[in-house]
């Protein structure tokens, strides 16, 4: 993260020895320690909680996209259904068609009883 060699941390060590002093230069590191490691978890939960959003939306879309294609299905399927039912409706019924057209256009006598 930040480019820093040994070198450069020996010289904030001796300054931090001169200006904080001897006595309280380890409690001083300790609390900068704790801080580095919240500073370090936090930065880590930021990041799943980023890697995770960015997995649900992709998930998201994949889940959008398959909902999408199977829509496309069904329908392809339920018109096939449809065709195929009038096709063997009319094949399986072509006397009865015509017979029900004959029959409509024949008017009916009435009988006479007497």
């Amino acid at each position: 993260m930040f480019d820093i060699g040994f070198s450069e941390l020996l010289v904030i060590g001796l300054v931090a020895l001169i200006v904080i002093g001897p006595e309280r230069l380890p409690r001083v590191a300790r609390t900068i320690g704790i801080l580095a490691g919240r500073l370090q978890r936090y930065v880590a939960d930021v990041k799943a909680d980023i890697n995770r959003e960015v997995d649900l939306e992709e998930l998201r879309k994949m889940k959008d996209s398959v909902q999408q294609a199977a829509t496309n299905i069904e329908n392809s399927v339920q018109s096939e259904l449809s065709k195929t039912e009038s096709d063997l409706n009319a094949a399986a019924n072509p006397a009865a068609a015509t017979a029900t057209a004959g029959a409509a256009e024949a008017p009916k006598i009435p009988e006479k009883t007497g």
